[in-house]
């Protein structure tokens, strides 16, 4: 139950950081908050990564996506 209550997390967290990227004007909050939940989202992929709940690599490329998608959405502005 654990390890699903984790995944689980972890897919929350992606879909509250894409729900805050994907806004067309942003406020320095809002952009904050963005920076926040990329933050959190790592946190959590780390976290289910390093209990073995995902494996590393799948972790590693998670994060490489959302950094990218993150980086895509800030030149966008």
């Amino acid at each position: 139950m654990r390890n699903k209550a984790a995944k689980s997390a972890v897919r929350t967290s992606v879909k509250k950081f894409v729900a805050l990227a994907q806004k067309k004007d942003k406020s320095k909050d809002e952009s904050a908050a963005t920076d926040a939940a990329l933050k959190d989202m790592i946190k959590k992929i780390d976290t289910a990564s390093r209990k073995g709940i995902i494996k590393k690599n799948a972790a590693a490329r998670k994060k490489s996506r959302m950094q990218r998608f993150f980086n895509s959405m800030q030149a966008a502005q």
